[in-house]
C-alpha cells in the first residue's frame, strides 16, 4: 500500500462531489477520527454498463490510521482456503463509509448500486509494505487471511486456513410493545415521556453491518425505505436492535402521515427515486439488544439511557428526545408544536414484545381511530366515476364487523386511485346487522380486508364516527388489531 499521505482523503474528495453523492465526503482539514484499526466491511458495488447490462466487484475496506484502507476485489473476497483473488489499491475512503449503502448518482465516479455483503471485527497479526496477515470474525469472512502486492501495482487476497464463516441463519427480531390508549399517570415522576410520533412503527435489526427493518406484524419491510440502510456511525461494527418510528416530514419539520402513505406499499423500481426525492426518517426510541445482549428484561429507563448514550445520529435516524417526570408540560410542547401526543412510559417496566401493556400510555391531542373498510359509495361532480366515499366498521367483541360510518373527505386524488387498486368487490356486505337505507341503495361491497385510519369529533350515541376525515392507509394493522380507541 502506498504510504500514509498528509491528507490520506485528498484522493477520495477529489473524485467526489458532496453536492451530487450519497457518500460520506468529510469537509477537507477536518481530523480524522480515532479508532480501534479492528473494523471491516466488504461492499458490493453494481454499476451501470450501456446496453450489456450491468458489471460487479466487491470494495474490501479496513480501518487503519483513522481512514478505510481499500482494495477493488473483482471477484470477491475468497471465502475457502488456498485460491488467490486479484485486489485492486483503490483511494483511502473516510470511517464514516463503513456504513455506507445506497445509490451513488448516475454520471458520478462510482456511479450505481452499494449494498454491503459483510461487515464486522478483524485482528491484525502483521501489517508493512509486503505483507498483511488479518484474521476476520464477519458473516461470511472468517479466519487468516493475507493481502500482498504483485509486480504490477496490483494486490492478491488470500484465505490461509480452513475456518468456516457462522452459520447464515435467519435474522430476526421481537414484535413491538403497544400502549394502551389513556390519561397521563397520577404518579408522574414514576414515568418517562417521548413524544407520539405519527408514522409507520418498525423494528430495525442490524446484524453484521446489514440492516432489516420489521413492520409492526413481524413482516421484512427493508426494501420500501432504502435510505434508512445507511447506518449511523454508532452502529459500525455492531449488532443492535432497536424500536423507532419512520415518519416523513413536512416543510416544518412536522411528522406527515398523508405524505408517508406513497411509501408504505411500495416495492418496485420506483422505490430508489421516491427515497432520494422525499426521503423518510428512522426514529428510534428503544435500544431491544446491544451486541448479542438481550436487553428485554432491564428497565425502560436503563434501555433509554444507553440508547441515549450510543449517540446514534446520522444520514436518516435520529435518536427521538425522552423526559423524566413532567407529563403535563410534555404532552402542551407536543401540542404547541402540532404533534399527535406523547406516550408515557412507565421507567420501571420490561419490553413486552408483542403486548398492549398499560406500563406504556398513548395520550394524544385529537382522536384517530383505526376502521376496516367494507364498501364504498360512487362519487359525483368531480368525482364521478371514482370513490364518493368509504364504509367503514370496527370489529365487536365477537369479532363481527359493525358499521360505523362513511367517510368522504381527506382523499387526495392519488388516495383515491391507490385505493380501488386495493379492493376485491364482494355481493354481499360485511357488516352485521341493518345498515341505513341511504348506505345500501348505490354501495359498492368489497372484502374487508384493508385497514385504515380517520380522524374524527366524537362518537355519536348511536354508534357512529361524526365528521370523520380519512388520514390513510394502514397496513401495519390487520383487521383484528382493530378496536374501539377510548
Amino acid at each position: 500500500m502506498p504510504t500514509r499521505r498528509e491528507d490520506p482523503l485528498a484522493e477520495y474528495r477529489a473524485k467526489r462531489d458532496p453536492e451530487r453523492t450519497a457518500e460520506p465526503v468529510p469537509a477537507a482539514g477536518s481530523a480524522l477520527p480515532a479508532g480501534n484499526d479492528d473494523t471491516f466491511v466488504v461492499q458490493e458495488h453494481h454499476t451501470p454498463r450501456g446496453r450489456t447490462g450491468e458489471r460487479v466487484h466487491w470494495d474490501l475496506r479496513l480501518e487503519r490510521d483513522g481512514v478505510l484502507k481499500s482494495w477493488a476485489v473483482p471477484k470477491g473476497p475468497p471465502t475457502e482456503q488456498g485460491a488467490n483473488r486479484l485486489a485492486v489499491p483503490t483511494e483511502d475512503h473516510p470511517l464514516e463509509y463503513a456504513s455506507f449503502s445506497g445509490e451513488i448518482a448516475a454520471g458520478e465516479y462510482g456511479g450505481g448500486s452499494v449494498t454491503i455483503w459483510d461487515a464486522g471485527r478483524y485482528a491484525t497479526e502483521k501489517w508493512d509494505e509486503r505483507h498483511i496477515i488479518v484474521t476476520f470474525d464477519g458473516h461470511r469472512l472468517a479466519g487468516r487471511y493475507a493481502l500482498f502486492p504483485l509486480n504490477d501495482g496490483a494486490w492478491n487476497i488470500r484465505k490461509l486456513d480452513a475456518t468456516p464463516p457462522p452459520e447464515d441463519d435467519e435474522v430476526t427480531a421481537p414484535l413491538p410493545m403497544l400502549a394502551t390508549a389513556a390519561a397521563l399517570p397520577d404518579d408522574d415522576a414514576a414515568w418517562g415521556y417521548e413524544f407520539k410520533w405519527d408514522g409507520v412503527r418498525a423494528v430495525a435489526a442490524v446484524r453484521r453491518g446489514a440492516l432489516t427493518l420489521f413492520s409492526r406484524k413481524g413482516t421484512d419491510i427493508t426494501v420500501r425505505y432504502p435510505e434508512v440502510a445507511r447506518l449511523p456511525e454508532a452502529l459500525t461494527g455492531h449488532d443492535a436492535v432497536v424500536d423507532g418510528e419512520i415518519v416523513a416530514m413536512d416543510a416544518a419539520g412536522r411528522p406527515d402521515f398523508g405524505a408517508l402513505q406513497n411509501r408504505m406499499h411500495r416495492t418496485g423500481p420506483e422505490v430508489p427515486k421516491m427515497a432520494a426525492e422525499k426521503p423518510v426518517t428512522y426514529l428510534v426510541f428503544d435500544l431491544l439488544s446491544w451486541d448479542g445482549e438481550d436487553l428485554l428484561d432491564r428497565p425502560y429507563a436503563e434501555r433509554r439511557s444507553r440508547l441515549e448514550d450510543l449517540g446514534i445520529a446520522g444520514h436518516r435516524w435520529v435518536a427521538t428526545p425522552w423526559f423524566t417526570g413532567g407529563g403535563p408540560g410534555v404532552l402542551a410542547a407536543s401540542e404547541e408544536n402540532g404533534l399527535e401526543g406523547v406516550v408515557a412510559k412507565r421507567l420501571a417496566s420490561p419490553y413486552r414484545p408483542g403486548l398492549r401493556s398499560p406500563d406504556w400510555r398513548k395520550i394524544k391531542n385529537f382522536r384517530t381511530q383505526a376502521v376496516v373498510v367494507g364498501g364504498w359509495r360512487p362519487g359525483q361532480g368531480r368525482r364521478a366515476g371514482t370513490i364518493g366515499s368509504l364504509l367503514v366498521g370496527v370489529p365487536d367483541d365477537e369479532g363481527r364487523l359493525v358499521y360505523v360510518g362513511h367517510v368522504g373527505t381527506g382523499f387526495s386524488d392519488q388516495d383515491l386511485r391507490d385505493l380501488q387498486r386495493m379492493f376485491t368487490a364482494r355481493k354481499t356486505p360485511p357488516f352485521e346487522g341493518t345498515l341505513p337505507r341511504e348506505v345500501t341503495r348505490d354501495a359498492h361491497w368489497i372484502e374487508p380486508d384493508l385497514v385504515g385510519e380517520v380522524a374524527y369529533a366524537v362518537w355519536t350515541s348511536d354508534n357512529r364516527l361524526r365528521h370523520p376525515a380519512w388520514r390513510g392507509v394502514r397496513d401495519d394493522l390487520e383487521p383484528d388489531d382493530v378496536v374501539v380507541e377510548p
